[in-house]
């Protein structure tokens, strides 16, 4: 019972900060400083679809309430291509594509498999995770820390066919 009452929490939180165009703005903003950070750096990236495949590779996202009320308001404003979901990957690939690319949260910005990426993923995330974590308490949103999957079933996020 405590884990409905978890995710409705989730899912009330997240709906009423998708409805504020600031908070919408200020995650958007974070993500365009983070870009330039990435952009810096120059990694390689090989459009393989392994960041995606969590499973296979052991590894997990975690998002934020602010970067889920974003995703979700940009997921209303897109039409991404269609295609049935990767079993083991993320609830938006297809194949080796990111059907939400161009909205997805931070964690999935930062990973990149280019092994010389390995050595400043770490440092830049939790400097721009430090950052969300202010943006919501400056912004009044509740802050929770979630895995994406899990984040996503709770929402009932789904893709339109």
């Amino acid at each position: 019972m405590a884990g409905m009452a978890v995710m409705s929490d989730l899912k009330d939180n997240v709906v009423e900060a998708a409805l504020r165009p600031e908070v919408r703005r200020e995650v958007l903003r974070l993500y365009a400083e983070l870009q330039t950070e990435i952009d810096r750096r120059r990694p390689i990236c090989q459009v393989s679809g392994r960041c995606c495949r969590f499973e296979e590779f052991g590894h997990r996202l975690y998002v934020t309430t602010a970067e889920l009320a974003t995703f979700t308001a940009e997921l209303a404003d897109t039409t991404p291509a269609g295609g049935e979901p990767v079993a083991g990957g993320g609830p938006f690939q297809t194949g080796k594509i990111c059907r939400v690319h161009t909205i997805r949260p931070m964690g999935c910005r930062i990973f990149f498999c280019d092994a010389s990426a390995t050595d400043w993923q770490q440092a830049l995330y939790e400097q721009f995770h430090a950052r969300l974590k202010k943006l919501h308490e400056d912004l009044s949103i509740p802050y929770g820390y979630m895995e994406w999957r899990f984040a996503c079933n709770a929402l009932g996020l789904e893709l339109p066919k």
